[in-house]
């Protein structure tokens, strides 16, 4: 009997599952049911966690060990993955949200200091060409820490640590000043590929942007959000000010030229970690989807093309899985093959419609009342083994 070709292709289910474990779960889950379906996991990251263990499995390459500054200001173990002269890094090790303890959780405190350091740890190894994915933190403050760790690291003066690594809300007080080395910072960087690799396509600023769209998750209160958004909005004028004529003019604007400020903060993926994006941009970062970066360098396309059905996933499928993460790019890439993509996912909260357009032929929730989704978070690799099994069986021969 002629089995369906099955492609398991998800991401992780936030801190319940690793894309590994998840790929584990779902494709154990669909065997059992259907021995004679010939079914392959490719686990796959939009940038955020499993960024860089998804790419060690892809590329080979070395892990080097680092420390580097939490999001509260504790030293935290992390890796980069070296593979020649390149440099992949997971900015979710030095600022995920993990890392914080649920009574600490404050997008007005927490620092992305961390992540410059982690860079400038890649720099120190060699590297000329560094990626940094970006996805899953516990910050909002634009890049601000990160400026300064790189800062401190490299020995670049006039990037303030007190006024930037504090955290986002203390940045509607940043002065150009406090940013009077911010261009020899760009300068330093002029000759390294820095790659961003986002998890998101958001803005910086506005209702999807890093504090309306993603502070309330991190623990702001829709007040802490909105005094966000105007320090987010103070230092992003501040800091394109700072750089002056650094930042080169549009060419491609012709004459509906935009600001600097304007241009850099409605680049998609901007808002991506809290403003991340937006930060590493600054001093030259290149802003790519994470999602299609990692498809690109596992072979995704390949892939897909000898399947039947491809499964993918992640904890929760909402608005912000339409903007960049893996389950969409996986259904887009599908969908040219004329392939049928399944999403799995802990919670579903977006409708059928949204989810044609999206590319993707079912979605189906691991928990779809409270009781379900609390008995999903307490055991999530056999509930979401369970919800696989019913899925085999629709889409099984």
């Amino acid at each position: 009997m002629h089995g369906v070709r099955v492609l398991i292709a998800p991401d992780s289910f936030g801190s319940s599952l690793t894309a590994d474990e998840a790929a584990d779960a779902i494709a154990g889950a669909w065997r059992a049911v259907a021995p004679h379906d010939d079914v392959l996991t490719c686990p796959l990251s939009d940038g955020g966690p499993g960024f860089v263990a998804t790419l060690h499995r892809a590329l080979g390459g070395s892990l080097v060990p680092v420390t580097v500054t939490s999001p509260v200001g504790e030293q935290v173990p992390a890796v980069f993955l070296l593979v020649g002269a390149t440099a992949y890094l997971e900015s979710a090790q030095a600022i995920g949200l993990p890392l914080v303890p649920v009574d600490r959780r404050d997008p007005g405190r927490t620092t992305t200091r961390g992540v410059g350091e982690l860079v400038a740890a890649a720099l120190a190894a060699g590297a000329a060409r560094i990626v940094v994915g970006l996805g899953g933190s516990a910050t909002n403050d634009a890049g601000a820490g990160a400026l300064v760790g790189l800062a401190e690291a490299l020995g670049v003066p006039g990037v303030s640590a007190t006024a930037l690594a504090c955290g986002g809300a203390p940045l509607g007080a940043v002065t150009e000043d406090d940013l009077a080395g911010l261009r020899a910072l760009r300068d330093r960087l002029r000759r390294v590929d820095l790659v961003v690799a986002t998890d998101v396509d958001v803005p910086l600023l506005g209702l999807q942007g890093a504090s309306a769209g993603f502070a309330p998750q991190k623990g702001a209160t829709p007040l802490q959000a909105q005094a966000l958004e105007r320090a987010l909005s103070d230092f992003a004028h501040v800091a394109t000010s700072a750089l002056g004529d650094a930042i080169r003019p549009d060419l491609m604007a012709g004459a509906r030229a935009t600001s600097a400020t304007t241009r850099l903060t409605t680049a998609p993926g901007a808002g991506a970690a809290g403003g991340l994006g937006f930060g590493l941009g600054l001093v030259g970062g290149r802003l790519v989807p994470g999602s299609g970066f990692v498809a690109e360098a596992v072979g995704l396309d390949a892939r897909i093309a000898e399947a039947d059905v491809v499964v993918t996933g992640e904890g929760r499928f909402d608005w912000q899985s339409l903007h960049g993460k893996a389950a969409t790019e996986v259904a887009s890439r599908a969908l040219a093959h004329a392939v049928p993509t399944i999403v799995l996912a802990g919670e579903v909260l977006v409708g059928r419609r949204e989810l044609s357009a999206a590319g993707i032929t079912a979605a189906y929730a691991v928990g779809e009342t409270p009781d379900e989704v609390r008995a999903a978070l307490e055991a999530p690799a056999q509930t979401l083994a369970a919800r696989t099994t019913r899925v085999a069986r629709t889409w099984s021969r």
